[in-house]
């Protein structure tokens, strides 16, 4: 076409380069410059190579304690929140896939924490839940059970945080469901004309069908449970005993409250390399178990 702007596209396309070197690029290479310099006072930092990097992985070194909690307090909250997340969330929308009367309503209702959980409101209203005399120990003493003092130690802290991050699991359900959705009704009359049951048809039919979905939650939940803030922030601060201290809070605590810059961004470094190092395991490892339909 005669007279075509070709460069209009380019044009277009200068606010978000212009964001993204100032917002996203700039901050990541100025972060991995940081972490090669070693803080002497507040006015003056000299280069240490990959001094901080080994003084995190040094048990004995001030840094390095702190760190080495965080990353195994943050291991033990992404190996139980992330399957749990995921088979909550399938679950939920397997049943709402079905056709039962109002479930337009339910499937709302079940959405509607995740779009509340990220408020701070909320999240210190699950605080007060999970206090002495909350509600859920007023739950469980109408079941006989004696109050549980969930902040007072570590397995009734982090289940607590746990249960915030999968009471909303909204998002993840709803990508089931389409998923679900997508599923060819004809695979499951044949199942049932051969004679398998409702659990054997979710096993060899439901299953494989959304393997692909499977690994793309799976992939998205892991990154997002990595880098977990205000959850474990504001409902235990760390405690008890930093059983709760993850790694992003470290890295807050150690960078803006304590202001050393090139420590925290040395922790925040190799964050950025263990979810890359399990994104790329768990994207080998799907040749193994996701099918994609031809």
């Amino acid at each position: 076409m005669v007279g075509e702007k070709k460069w209009l596209p380019y044009v277009l396309l200068i606010p978000w380069i212009i964001g993204f070197a100032v917002f996203k690029a700039y901050p990541f290479v100025n972060s991995f410059i940081l972490s090669l310099y070693e803080k002497i006072n507040p006015f003056e930092q000299r280069f240490a190579g990959l001094g901080n990097y080994l003084r995190l992985f040094n048990s004995d070194d001030f840094f390095g304690e702190p760190f080495l909690n965080s990353l195994k307090v943050t291991a033990v909250y992404v190996f139980f929140t992330v399957p749990a997340v995921l088979t909550v969330s399938l679950l939920i929308a397997y049943v709402l896939s079905k056709k039962i009367k109002g479930v337009g309503i339910f499937r709302t209702a079940f959405y509607v924490p995740t779009v509340l959980g990220a408020n701070v409101a909320i999240v210190l209203l699950w605080r007060e839940l999970f206090q002495q005399n909350g509600l859920v120990n007023q739950g469980l003493s109408l079941l006989g059970i004696d109050a549980i003092n969930w902040f007072g130690t570590s397995a009734g802290a982090m289940t607590a945080i746990i249960g915030l991050r999968v009471w909303q699991f909204g998002s993840t359900m709803l990508i089931f469901l389409a998923a679900l959705k997508n599923v060819p009704e004809t695979l499951y009359e044949a199942a049932t004309i051969d004679g398998a049951s409702k659990l054997k048809q979710f096993q060899v039919i439901t299953i494989p069908m959304i393997t692909p979905v499977i690994l793309f939650n799976g992939v998205m939940r892991l990154v997002e449970m990595f880098q977990v803030f205000t959850g474990p922030k504001l409902i235990t601060n760390g405690g008890p005993l930093q059983s709760t201290r993850m790694i992003n809070m470290l890295i807050y605590e150690v960078a803006f409250e304590n202001r050393n810059f090139n420590m925290g961004s040395a922790m925040s470094w190799i964050l950025f390399l263990i979810i890359m190092v399990f994104t790329v395991l768990i994207f080998r490892s799907s040749k193994y178990w996701v099918h994609y339909s031809d």
